[in-house]
């Protein structure tokens, strides 16, 4: 008797990690495996060593050019703060420490230059790992993908494309490094899934700023997914199903629906105010990151502009931008905020950010180091000739001048007084400016904390820089896998630091807001109106969510919230209630 053949029907798997970009991606796997060039060493002659010298000269400056490349397509595809990325990256090309003992073992081994190289790398990040310190450890990944472009163009071999399909897939990979993620295309990238990685991580970040649905921390993922795979991503929940049953895909078919029929609700509420339900006017406005992100202001329904970072001016450029210059973009930016208004803030470079047209002299610890206004008021020229732009783009009526990093009373009196003779200056010149222009800075230090109620007595404004606050006060670097758990914007002691920053704010009757990643989580907005923020500045493309979860609240509700948070001694349960009450009265925004 003849046995019927039974076919075999492929049976559904689920598989979990750490959600790091929202969205819904349901397509074929591309299975991505590393690939490390395996490189023999071949003696050399005494008299081939100048020809080994000039092939790494060439393979660094093609390396460079590469990156400078990818930078410059992040910066006009979203925004200088995601490319500064980036900035690691271009040091590692340029480090003498390294490349001088490439050349030293090549003179003293005579073996092929692109076999030195790759050794004098691995030993430099074995040595970086073993090292106590977040920040270089940090900067293990970037040497890792710089050595891979450098060897690669040693060999003449095309940079590597991280995802070369011709088709719409989901990428799964054991890590894919932010130059990876640079170069995904997004019209055929649908999502991606990598086995390591945080929320915090620069792959992550990238994800989020391109809209590209991401999973990451999911150990294993690449043993047990297959090219060609049919698989389902949710970057909500951190879920990925492998060979997603009909039940599954009308489950996942009505969640879209019910997220697009968000966003067309978000989009209604636009040109409504940010007020709460008892009455209470929160200031939405949005962070601005180049030029090309002004439009989105009125399109997302903000006040104005909250943060308008001016560093994109000074990347991918070897001099730095003139005062002719600077004017004409903080001119456009403030007659295009009208009638609202836009904060500028003066230069934020330094630690994880540098630029090519500014000097910097190599620090160990960047993030303690010569940044912000502390670069600002050591290159005086520098400083000058953007306040001066600023002062005269002030004619338009609407221009608020914020300085970051203020660490306590004398630097702040340093720049002011640098601002005075500006001043002065395009007085005795006839130039146009506004004399009384507000001026405010970025809370983002403990010190400034604790001295907030000085501080207070001489600006207009406080706009908490939270991502640095939370990362000097809990002494934790949000951008290192190994710890970035121990980020935590509800620990009770960023709740105090903000609560002291309104209470000395209001005693001077100056307004305080928020531009830190805080501003933008909607599952923290109760935390925020309940220590009593005045303002909120997000991503332009997150305004609507904010305000919908602040048209949704009852700012008596949040301060009860927040009064009984500030008595606790546990972070997770404060976010728990946070995130109870947002759950309350707006769930649709969550699920």
């Amino acid at each position: 008797m003849q046995m019927e053949s039974v076919q075999t029907q492929k049976i559904e798997k689920r598989f979990s990690g750490i959600p790091v970009a929202q969205g819904i991606a349901h397509f074929p796997a591309f299975v991505r495996h590393e690939v490390n060039e395996e490189i023999l060493p071949q003696p050399i002659e005494e008299a081939d060593v100048e020809r080994e010298i000039i092939r790494f000269e060439a393979a660094l400056i093609a390396t460079r050019v590469e990156l400078l490349e990818i930078q410059q397509r992040i910066v006009s595809a979203i925004g200088s703060e995601d490319a500064s990325i980036f900035d690691a990256h271009l040091l590692v090309v340029e480090d003498r420490t390294l490349i001088d003992e490439v050349l030293r073992m090549l003179e003293r081994e005579r073996l092929n230059v692109d076999y030195v190289f790759q050794q004098v790398a691995q030993k430099y990040c074995a040595t970086l790992e073993a090292i106590d310190d977040p920040y270089l450890r940090e900067r293990v990944v970037d040497i890792q993908d710089v050595t891979r472009r450098v060897i690669r163009n040693l060999l003449g071999k095309a940079p590597h494309n991280p995802a070369a399909h011709d088709h719409q897939h989901i990428i799964v990979a054991h890590n894919l490094t932010p130059s990876d993620t640079a170069q995904l295309n997004r019209d055929l990238v649908c999502g991606f899934v990598t086995e390591i990685g945080s929320k915090t991580s620069h792959t992550a970040i990238m994800a989020r700023s391109l809209e590209i649905p991401a999973i990451v921390g999911m150990q294993g993922i690449c043993q047990n997914i297959q090219l060609g795979d049919d698989i389902l991503i949710d970057g909500y929940t951190g879920l990925l199903i492998l060979n997603p049953s009909n039940e599954t895909l009308i489950e996942y078919g009505r969640i879209e629906q019910q997220k697009e029929e968000v966003v067309e609700r978000l989009h209604l509420i636009r040109e409504t105010a940010s007020t709460t339900r008892d009455g209470k006017h929160i200031i939405l406005s949005a962070n601005v990151d180049l030029p090309d992100d002004l439009a989105d202001i009125k399109a997302n329904g903000a006040e104005g502009i909250g943060l308008y970072r001016t560093e994109f001016l000074y990347l991918n450029r070897e001099t730095s931008p003139d005062e002719e210059e600077q004017y004409g973009h903080y001119l456009r930016a403030a007659q295009e905020s009208l009638p609202h208004s836009v904060i500028i803030r003066t230069l934020d470079i330094g630690g994880d950010k540098s630029s090519t047209s500014l000097f910097f002299e190599e620090e160990a610890n960047p993030f303690l180091g010569c940044r912000a206004i502390r670069f600002c008021l050591e290159n005086l020229d520098v400083f000058k000739t953007q306040l001066r732009a600023i002062l005269r783009a002030s004619t338009v009526g609407n221009i608020r001048l914020m300085y970051p990093m203020i660490s306590g009373l004398q630097e702040l009196r340093r720049a002011n007084a640098v601002l005075e003779d500006c001043k002065n200056e395009l007085a005795a010149e006839g130039i146009p400016f506004q004399a009384d222009i507000e001026v405010g800075i970025m809370i983002e230090t403990p010190s400034a904390v604790l001295v907030a109620d000085h501080l207070a007595r001489e600006v207009k404004f406080f706009s908490i820089g939270t991502n640095d606050l939370i990362q000097y006060t809990i002494a934790v670097d949000r951008l290192n896998d190994r710890i970035a758990h121990l980020y935590n914007p509800t620990h009770p002691s960023i709740l105090r630091m903000i609560k002291m920053t309104v209470d000395a704010a209001r005693a001077q009757n100056i307004w305080v807001g928020v531009c830190g990643e805080m501003a933008a989580d909607i599952l923290l907005t109760p935390i925020l109106i309940g220590l009593g923020l005045e303002e909120l500045s997000a991503t332009g493309a997150l305004v609507p969510r904010v305000k919908k979860a602040v048209q949704s609240l009852d700012s008596s509700t949040c301060r009860e919230l927040v009064n009984t948070a500030l008595t606790m001694d546990d972070s997770s349960a404060i976010l728990d209630m946070s995130v109870a009450m947002a759950r309350q009265n707006y769930a649709d925004l969550l699920d």
